[in-house]
């Protein structure tokens, strides 16, 4: 297949899936064309049959802001029509879908579907502000197939916009050989010089990280045990986090990499993994470092009892509880082994649930079914 995919391509979950499942498609053969106003983040390397065609947005006088929307329509329309593609998939509904929408019908009377996926803000916090809820509604209603990350995210979807439609779920995922345990010695002393364990989170920063809170729950670990907070992503919520750990005195314990390539070369190094978010439609962060054998301790918020186990691959917690989610924290950290068979539960039921070699095919699946229908 020849297929078109639109995605934001900053550091967030929605771009990184969408690039990752361009990059297993093309792996198993497909043509596959990024459509965007810059690379994805993650599309750091060279790959066989995978093509970028960036989005140019022209600034006039007359408009407060570039009409993104109906530039991106345009270009969908014309990498459609060169390349000859089977379908779009864009992720994240606003203003993706619109667009998507757009460029089918610049394309008619040739047929050309396309597929949205939600991801979760665009439903819970962006789709479902009023100005925003009757087109993203439409947008939904309109594509050719729908498909949701998470159960939670499809109810939430179908409640909020009242969605009559089919929403097919097809979950997150991460490719189980990349993702393994980290044997970098030299990188791991780097920050644990002296033997300590090491925390890590992985987020844009964003409020809805609470990346203060893994601060917190690091410095009532501390109180009781030596270790390391590795902090890896950027983004507005980066200097609240420092200035709390500055105040802390942890400056020296709490490390700041920002924006990392080839995240699992450093998740794979951590014992424990925080993602204290006050919501999350998947928790993608908490899957890629449970395939690392890194066990979570995460909020018990949105999708993400869909991916962690509460007492076998991690903990859940209810969201801003610090002081339980130090406690689980300790617990992992203080046993002989630092919670490895945790790790390695987390690692098996991953394998069992969300290897590209399970939810890709699920993807290949879902495209036949959509454009087998007329």
């Amino acid at each position: 297949m020849k297929i078109g995919i639109t995605c934001y391509p900053t550091y967030g979950g929605s771009g990184v899936v969408a690039t990752e499942l361009g990059i297993e498609l093309a792996a198993r053969g497909h043509e596959v064309h990024f459509i965007s106003y810059a690379v994805p983040i993650r599309l750091n390397s060279w790959h066989d049959r995978i093509y970028f065609h960036e989005v140019e947005v022209t600034t006039y006088p007359l408009f407060d802001h570039p009409p993104y929307t109906l530039a991106l329509a345009v270009k969908m329309q014309e990498v459609a029509q060169e390349a000859n593609l089977d379908l779009l998939h864009v992720h994240y509904a606003i203003p993706h879908s619109v667009s998507a929408l757009l460029a089918r019908s610049m394309q008619a009377p040739k047929r050309l579907p396309f597929i949205t996926t939600l991801h979760g803000t665009d439903i819970t916090l962006v789709g479902s502000d009023r100005s925003y809820l009757p087109i993203t509604k439409f947008s939904i209603e309109q594509s050719d197939g729908v498909t949701a990350i998470s159960n939670y995210l499809k109810n939430e979807t179908v409640k909020q916009f009242d969605i009559q439609r089919p929403i097919e779920v097809i979950s997150n995922f991460v490719n189980c050989d990349l993702y393994q345990r980290c044997t970098d010695s030299a990188l791991r002393a780097q920050w644990a010089p002296d033997g300590e364990p090491i925390l890590m989170h992985l987020s844009n920063f964003r409020p809805v990280k609470r990346i203060t809170d893994a601060v917190n729950i690091f410095a009532l670990v501390r109180e009781k045990i030596r270790a390391k907070l590795v902090m890896i992503g950027d983004g507005p919520d980066r200097g609240a986090a420092e200035y709390l750990a500055k105040q802390k005195g942890l400056s020296r314990d709490v490390l700041f990499l920002g924006k990392q390539d080839h995240v699992e070369q450093k998740l794979g190094l951590a014992d424990l993994f925080l993602l204290p978010s006050e919501i999350e439609s998947f928790g993608l962060a908490a899957l890629e470092a449970m395939a690392c054998e890194v066990p979570v301790v995460a909020t018990n918020t949105g999708g993400l009892p869909e991916v962690v186990t509460h007492g076998l691959d991690g903990y859940l917690v209810e969201p801003r509880d610090v002081v339980a989610a130090a406690k689980y924290a300790l617990e992992i950290l203080t046993r002989p082994d630092r919670g490895r068979s945790m790790g390695e539960q987390a690692r098996a039921n991953a394998r069992a649930r969300f290897c590209t070699t399970l939810i890709i095919p699920h993807y290949e699946a879902y495209y036949r079914q959509v454009l087998a229908a007329k």
